[in-house]
This record gives C-alpha cells, sequence and structure tokens, in this order.
C-alpha cells in the first residue's frame, strides 16, 4: 500500500487492478493499474484517481504522504470511470477542493454525478499556478473521448498523459526501466490497436504538439511510468497513428467440419510463397484483442467462415463488429469459406470488410470439402493478386 515518489514532492498514489480480466471486451491477461498522482506545492494537487473498488487503496497511500482534506486541486484529465470512480469518495475526505476538466469534461462530470461540486473549467493554453511549479493544459479531444486532455508541469518536464501511451498491465514496478521491455511494448501496442487505432489523425495532432515538449518522464492513466523508453514508445506511436504495416498476413477465421480450416491453411500457403509473414487464428481459441494486436500491423486480412442458417458463425461475425469499431485504415481483406447448400457467409464476410473501407481480393468458396484441384485453381488467383 505504499506510494512511489516519482520527483521530488510528486508522488503515484494509484491502484493496482491485478485481477483484471476484462475491460469493454478487451482480454487483459496482465491485470491493469489505475495511475493517480499527488503534486506536494502550496497548492497540493491530484491528478485523476481509481476505478470505485479501489478507492480505499488510494485514500490510503495519500495519507501516508498528507491529510487528503488538503488537496486543493482534483485534475481529471478524463471523465471515464477507471479515472473518476472514485471521486465521489474522494469529494468526502476534501469538498472544498476544486475539480478542474476540460469543457466536455465539466459537462459529462456533472450529467454522471449530478453533485455541486466547485468545477473550473480550462481549455488549451490555460495554466494552473501551484507555487513552485506551473501546470499548462491541452485538450486532446478523441484521443480517445471527447473530453481528454493532457497535463504538462515544464519545471519538472512532466507530461502527465490520459490514456495516450497507457498500457494495461499490473506490477509492483512503476517504471519502464524496472520492467522486461518487450512485455511492456506488447502490452503498449495491444492498448492502442483495442482503444485508440480509430483516432489516427487525432493522435498525430496530439504527436505535433508533445513534440514541442520538454518531456524527461511520461505519467500515463495506465501500466508504467514512461522515463527511459520515450523515444521508441513516440516512434511507435507515430508508426501506428500513420497505419504503417509491415509485410504480414493474417487468416482469422472458424470453422465447423474443417473444410474452412482446410482453406485457410491453403492461404496461409499463398502467402508463403510471397514471402510474407502468416498468423492463423481460429476464432474458437484466439481472443478478439489479441488479434488486433497483429492487425495494428498487418497489409492483408483474411476471414473464413462456413455457412450457419444462412449466415455466419457468430464467433465470425462478433470479430467483424468489434473490427468495425475499431476501423484500422488501408488494408487488403480477402473472405474465405466452405459451404454445404447455402454458402450465403463468404457474401457476408466480404460485404462486412467493404464497409471497413478495404481493399478486396478476389473472393474463395468452395463447396463442401474442397477439390484439390478447384482449390489449386483458386489459390494460383490469389498468388496473383499479392502485392
Amino acid at each position: 500500500m505504499l506510494p512511489k515518489e516519482i520527483k521530488k514532492g510528486i508522488y503515484w498514489i494509484g491502484g493496482i487492478d491485478w485481477d483484471l480480466r476484462n475491460f469493454h471486451g478487451y482480454l487483459t491477461q496482465r491485470g491493469s493499474t489505475y495511475n493517480s498522482y499527488l503534486i506536494i506545492d502550496e497548492k497540493v494537487t491530484l491528478i485523476d484517481n481509481v476505478k470505485y473498488h479501489l478507492a480505499d487503496e488510494m485514500i490510503n497511500r495519500i495519507s501516508q504522504i498528507i491529510d487528503p482534506a488538503k488537496i486543493d486541486y482534483i485534475i481529471q484529465n478524463h471523465i471515464e470511470m477507471d479515472h473518476t470512480g472514485s471521486l465521489p469518495t474522494i469529494m468526502e475526505k476534501c469538498s472544498n477542493a476544486k475539480i478542474i476538466a476540460s469543457p466536455k469534461g465539466v459537462e459529462g462530470l456533472q450529467k454522471h454525478f449530478r453533485q455541486n461540486w466547485n468545477f473550473r473549467i480550462v481549455k488549451s493554453g490555460d495554466i494552473l499556478d501551484l507555487g513552485k511549479r506551473k501546470l499548462h493544459f491541452v485538450q486532446t479531444p478523441m484521443v480517445h473521448w471527447p473530453d481528454n486532455m493532457v497535463t504538462y508541469c515544464p519545471e519538472e518536464k512532466m507530461l502527465f498523459s490520459n490514456d495516450a501511451f497507457g498500457q494495461h498491465l499490473a506490477s509492483s514496478e512503476r517504471f519502464d526501466d524496472e520492467f522486461p521491455f518487450n512485455i511492456m511494448m506488447h502490452e503498449a501496442a495491444k492498448y492502442y490497436a483495442n482503444i485508440v487505432l480509430p483516432y489516427g489523425r487525432q493522435v498525430q495532432k496530439a504527436l505535433k504538439i508533445v513534440g514541442c515538449l520538454e518531456i524527461d518522464t511520461i505519467c500515463p492513466s495506465h501500466g508504467l511510468i514512461i522515463r527511459k523508453y520515450i523515444p521508441q514508445i513516440l516512434e511507435k506511436y507515430k508508426e501506428w497513428s500513420a497505419n504503417e504495416v509491415e509485410k504480414k498476413a493474417l487468416i482469422i477465421y472458424d470453422t465447423m467440419w474443417k473444410s474452412t480450416e482446410k482453406l485457410a491453411h491453403s492461404v496461409q500457403e499463398a502467402f508463403e510463397t510471397k514471402n510474407y509473414q502468416t498468423r492463423m487464428f481460429n476464432l474458437q481459441y484466439t481472443h478478439i484483442s489479441d488479434i488486433m494486436t497483429e492487425i495494428l500491423t498487418a497489409k492483408y486480412i483474411c476471414i473464413g467462415s462456413p455457412t450457419l442458417n444462412n449466415n455466419i458463425l457468430p464467433t465470425v461475425a462478433s470479430f467483424l463488429t468489434y473490427l468495425k469499431g475499431l476501423a484500422p485504415k488501408g488494408r487488403i481483406g480477402l473472405a474465405f469459406g466452405s459451404y454445404g447448400w447455402g454458402g450465403q457467409s463468404v457474401g457476408i464476410v466480404e460485404k462486412e470488410l467493404e464497409s471497413c473501407g478495404f481493399e478486396m481480393l478476389e473472393q474463395i468458396k468452395l463447396q463442401y470439402i474442397p477439390d484439390e484441384k478447384i482449390l489449386e485453381e483458386k489459390i494460383k488467383i490469389l498468388i496473383s493478386q499479392i502485392q
């Protein structure tokens, strides 16, 4: 239950959610943290808070540093409940504190909590004087909600980056250089792919602002605090927001009697002949959020389903719904599948991929157990289309 001093007078006092395994349909095998930060200055300031069930844990950490009643300001960079769930409990402890948020943030907090708290609206360029330090506010709408903003402390060269650069990762370590780099970056990629991906243009605007700041510490709302690998994560955000892809093809499918699975393996072999990295995902065994992490850098997305009741399998339907919501840009799609007497599935998958804005390859649709000669002809056509 110990707080962690990040710099002199600035503490991490958040909550660790060791048991979290699902975040809005996103599988969080490594749990998460809800990072909150306490600045001790002439004006005591709390930046964000934690999910409601960890309120006591956070208040315990604050109490080891200062009486919570002495908090003057509570900055809410974002109003989603993993950032604000403990706000009513905190306000019972420090009822005179002023809550600071963006215009959309204050609007959202008022509608959600319906409390007559003391609010102050801030916009980009506004500055809060704490005494020795000043906090600068920058609105970052749609990274990933309309209310989002970040807070920058020039005296400490610290960026409180909200959901940007976060990772769903529970650990007793607080800093990036205390934890395996490859795991942290994998979780940062998964976080981007499953939460931030639809907002690439907004991320690019935010990166331009961040690029003008002198930063030696990034304090995100989830996961590890970044002090060593700032250039690496900034570079990755540039790549991801620009939809840069690798020579990689994903083959994603479900199967009833193994015929669609047979097609999937043939599709994989076709891409291998063109020297593509390939990844095979059976939707019965792989979670959709883990597949999205691979889609972040994949050029081709190939999806297969047999026909069930004139439709597609529920696992495939679920994945396509999830994929459409996250809206990756600039990908090339392929629909494939085997069928018995209906055969509607491949057309349904193709239509869904087209609605994502994907360029499409010629579909592969075969009846019953695929005939080897016909399948070979279909694969030759596929190979000729792979760029």
